[in-house]
């Protein structure tokens, strides 16, 4: 879509190239880095434009710059099947001002989670990109998920031809709504299991099995490869820069700043995706000052920003805002890699000692990189305190991971005096964890079920319950494995039938 063609190079060799569509197919490179692009083109349009354009419109232009070997028709026919009437608003998000910051409502996809946004794309650009590379292998998506990318996933999948997927997930670890929106997933190309253990655990597998050769070759002989529907796929993070300019564009039109002025981010942050986002849209050239990372208890991403040493050697705490439960964040390799000055070798060493002791250290002139980024966490108790606060002083009522982000927000604004505009990545919808968000606000309420507390929520917020909600009420349970993270390789031989 534009003369230069991007080539994407893995963190840990770039001498290992790919194609965009390339990169998209095989999710993970193959010596275990992840694909990044060999320049991060700079938004060739006035930031005038944004504010006359849809988010599709927006869409075209800010992934066409990274997708280059798509037509613009490809790239338009995948975002006009994915941005549909699968979101329950035309606009596809929004900005809801509340209490003095714009949250950028990302949950009004089909599976009501940000993930949406991304994954619903993913499958026609996937599609489209083993037609482009003349591959007729069935391609098997592998992915592990800490509540939200799992049910998003198989939804985009389900039932896409020449395609499998297969999600793994914590048991345990997820909320109620979570779990019961993956194991009530239809569709004959589905698979889901339970692993005993956390994130880290199933994510820690689905890369080894990722770089397992044997593995590959009974996948090749069987006619299948893997692919990752995981923010490790370039295919997941590139379509999520473009709410961020959209963003943008909405405050300049609603006259909240002017073109040209500088505004903040709050990302909730686990596997450092979303936020990663965010700092591509900024080195475009969209105005951002602040990217904020606001972290649970797990504070590892936290003390890296403090301190200069990512150590995931710590307990792993299960909070009330699951989808941050997360000691190894992926998508950090790609910040950590261009830090680094794009010096793939450096960070091979780094992930290396992350993988052999758990900790790393980086030196202090890639420390001098990273000051665009702000870094601080919320306990549960100040997270629960803040959904109460928000509904207290504007009505209008966030889930736990949007929670974390605001309290973070605002004590951030407190101690820099800051007041530039400021845009909270609001991530999930408060239905998709109803016993945390009532309980905050109506602790009373907290001998009640789950869908009591959901059509509760319904009488709190005037917000009608999302169809997500209402079709797992009765929906029968149709995946119950449970297993442990050694045996998931197993597992997916088993299903397979390879």
């Amino acid at each position: 879509m534009e003369n230069h063609q991007m080539i994407y190079r893995s963190t840990r060799g770039s001498h290992i190239t790919a194609t965009p569509s390339g990169a998209i197919l095989q999710g993970l490179a193959p010596d275990g880095g992840l694909f990044v692009p060999d320049r991060i083109p700079e938004y060739p349009g006035t930031l005038d434009r944004l504010t006359q354009q849809s988010y599709k419109e927006v869409a075209l232009e800010v992934m066409g710059l990274f997708l280059t070997d798509y037509t613009k028709e490809e790239l338009k026919h995948c975002i006009d099947s994915a941005y549909d009437s699968k979101f329950d608003i035309p606009e596809i998000t929004r900005l809801k001002e509340a209490d003095g910051v714009w949250y950028l409502e990302l949950f009004h996809g089909a599976t009501i989670a940000f993930k949406d946004m991304a994954l619903s794309i993913l499958p026609h650009l996937m599609t489209t990109a083993a037609k482009k590379n003349g591959v007729t292998d069935e391609i098997v998506i592998l992915t592990a998920t800490s509540g939200d990318t799992g049910k998003a996933a198989m939804a985009g999948f389900a039932d896409v031809p020449g395609t499998k997927i297969i999600v793994f997930y914590p048991k345990g670890g997820v909320s109620a709504v979570q779990e019961k929106q993956m194991v009530t997933q239809r569709g004959k190309n589905v698979h889901v299991a339970g692993i005993n253990g956390n994130f880290d655990d199933a994510q820690t597998a689905v890369k080894n099995i990722f770089g397992d050769a044997k593995m590959k070759e009974k996948m090749a002989r069987a006619g299948k490869r893997f692919s990752s529907a995981n923010s490790i796929n370039i295919g997941r993070l590139v379509p999520q820069i473009v709410y961020y300019f959209y963003a943008y564009g909405q405050l300049a039109k609603a006259g909240r700043i002017q073109t040209g002025d500088s505004i903040n981010v709050v990302v909730p942050t686990g596997n450092f995706g979303n936020i990663l986002a965010s700092y591509y849209a900024k080195r475009m050239g969209l105005p951002i000052g602040k990217l904020i990372c606001a972290s649970n208890e797990n504070r590892v991403l936290v003390d890296f920003f403090h301190t200069g040493v990512y150590d995931r050697n710590r307990d792993f705490i299960l909070t009330t805002s699951p989808s941050m439960d997360i000691l190894i964040s992926s998508n950090l390799e790609r910040l950590v890699y261009a830090a680094a000055g794009e010096d793939a070798a450096a960070t091979l060493g780094l992930m290396q000692r992350l993988s052999g002791e758990g900790v790393y250290e980086i030196p202090e002139q890639m420390r001098r990189t990273l000051q665009a980024f702000y870094a601080d966490c919320a306990s549960q108790q100040q997270t629960s305190d803040e959904i109460r606060r928000v509904y207290n002083a504007a009505g209008y009522v966030i889930d736990p991971h949007t929670a974390v982000a605001s309290d973070v927000c605002r004590r951030y604004q407190e101690q820099s005096k800051d007041r530039k505009a400021t845009v909270i990545a609001s991530t999930a919808s408060p239905y998709k964890f109803a016993r945390t968000v009532v309980t905050a606000i109506r602790p009373e309420l907290a001998g009640q079920s789950d869908f009591e507390l959901i059509d509760a929520l319904k009488e709190i917020s005037g917000v009608r319950i999302p169809q997500a909600v209402e079709d797992i009420r009765t929906a029968p349970v149709l995946h119950d494995t449970v297993i442990d993270a050694a045996d998931m390789e197993d597992e997916i031989a088993r299903w397979l039938g390879i």
